[in-house]
C-alpha cells in the first residue's frame, strides 16, 4: 500500500483509509475487530472514526461506541503503534453536549474522552466534524447561504479553537489537525490563523467526494494543490450506489437503503440511472465497479486517502482485492465524459 504525507505534518498514511462508522450498529464488535485485523495485515494502516459514531442511525445511547470498539482492539492486540488514528470532535448534535458548538471550552474535555474510549495516549489526526459556521455538505449546496455573515465573530471563533488545539498539540494528546465538511474560505482562514498565531496547520479536509459528487473539483482542489491540504474523501462509493447493488431498485437486506431509503438525500430521480451508467462503464473495461470508484478517488491529484467502509468482512475482503487495480487512460476519459453529461446527480 502506497504511503502519502498528511499535509505538511511529516505523518505518513496509507493511500486508503478504513472508515469505521458502522462499528457497533450494523457491524458487531467481533466482526469489526476482524475487519481491523484484515485491513492492517494488508497495509491499510490509516483509520478514521468520530466521537458520534456509530451511525445509521445516530443514537444518544451509542455515542462513542465505535471509539470504544477500536480501543478494545488496541488493548487486546497491542498494535496501536502500527496505526495512524483519526477521530473527530462533533459540534452540531443535540445528542452531544446539548448541541454546544466546538469551542476552546469543549475541546480539552472532548479530546480526553476520545483518548479514554480509544485507550490511547495520542490521536494522530484530530478533526472538527462540522464548522460552527454551517456547511453546504449533505445536499445543502442546492440552497446554501452563509449562516453567519459576521466575519469578525467567525474568525475569532476559529482563533479561539485553534488556541485550544495548539495547547493539545503542546500537551502531546494530538499530533495534527484536520477539518471536515468545510469550505475553501473556511480552510484558508484556518491556515492564515495558523501562520499568524504559530499554531498547528490544517493538514486535511474530509468532505464527500466520489464519481457522483464532485463539488471538490474546483476551488477546493486548487486550495489543496497550493496549500498541501489533502482531501480525505468520504463516501467514495456514493453510499453504495456505485457498487451496483441497488440496480433495478434492489434493496439488499442490511444495506444502507434498507435502513435509510433516501441514502441521506442521494437517492434522487437521476441518481440510480447515472450510477448504473458508471457500473456498466466499469464492466465494459473489465474492472469491478467498486474498485473503479475507489481507485479513481485515490488517484485524484489532491486526494490523500479515500475513506471506505464495509459492513461485513466479506465486503472488506472484496474491496481490498482492488489495491493493485490500474485504470486505463481510455477508461478515465470515458469517466470524464459520463460526468460531463451527468454532473451532480444528487
Amino acid at each position: 500500500m502506497e504511503k502519502r504525507e498528511l499535509g505538511r505534518s511529516g505523518i505518513k498514511v496509507s493511500s486508503w483509509c478504513l472508515g469505521t462508522m458502522t462499528f457497533g450498529n450494523q457491524t458487531p464488535e467481533a466482526e469489526a475487530h476482524a475487519q481491523l485485523d484484515m485491513a492492517l495485515d494488508v497495509g491499510v494502516s490509516f483509520w478514521d472514526t468520530a466521537e458520534m459514531y456509530p451511525v445509521n442511525p445516530v443514537k444518544a445511547e451509542t455515542i462513542g461506541g465505535t471509539e470504544e470498539i477500536l480501543g478494545r482492539w488496541f488493548a487486546r492486540t497491542g498494535r496501536r503503534s502500527e496505526v495512524v488514528l483519526a477521530t473527530k470532535h462533533t459540534g452540531d448534535s443535540k445528542m452531544i453536549r446539548d448541541g454546544a458548538p466546538i469551542s476552546s471550552d469543549t475541546i480539552p474535555g472532548t479530546v480526553e474522552a476520545s483518548l479514554k474510549r480509544l485507550q490511547t495516549d495520542v490521536i494522530d489526526l484530530y478533526q472538527l466534524h462540522w464548522p460552527n459556521r454551517g456547511s453546504y455538505m449533505f445536499r445543502q449546496n442546492w440552497s446554501y447561504a452563509p449562516a453567519n455573515r459576521d466575519r469578525a465573530a467567525a474568525v475569532q471563533d476559529m482563533a479561539d479553537c485553534l488556541g485550544a488545539l495548539s495547547r493539545e498539540v503542546e500537551r502531546g494528546t494530538i499530533r495534527a489537525i484536520g477539518l471536515s465538511n468545510d469550505t475553501c474560505w473556511g480552510t484558508l482562514q484556518w491556515l492564515r490563523l495558523a501562520d499568524a498565531m504559530g499554531g498547528p496547520r490544517v493538514v486535511s479536509v474530509q468532505n464527500e467526494y466520489s464519481l457522483m459528487c464532485r463539488l471538490y473539483d474546483t476551488d477546493m482542489a486548487e486550495m489543496s494543490a497550493y496549500e498541501d491540504v489533502g482531501l480525505l474523501p468520504f463516501s467514495p462509493l456514493a453510499a453504495g450506489l456505485l457498487t451496483g447493488k441497488y440496480s433495478g431498485g434492489a434493496v439488499p437486506e442490511g444495506s444502507r437503503r434498507s435502513i435509510g431509503p433516501e441514502l441521506g438525500g442521494r437517492w434522487t430521480e437521476r441518481a440510480p440511472r447515472i450510477a448504473d451508467t458508471y457500473v456498466a462503464l466499469a464492466r465494459k473495461h473489465g474492472v469491478d465497479p467498486i474498485h473503479m470508484a475507489q481507485v479513481w478517488a485515490e488517484q485524484r491529484p489532491f486526494v490523500t486517502a479515500p475513506i471506505f467502509g464495509a459492513t461485513t468482512t466479506g465486503q472488506l475482503a472484496h474491496m481490498l482485492k482492488g489495491q493493485d487495480v490500474v485504470l486505463s487512460a481510455e477508461l478515465l476519459e470515458e469517466i470524464d465524459q459520463v460526468h460531463k453529461a451527468n454532473p451532480m446527480p444528487y
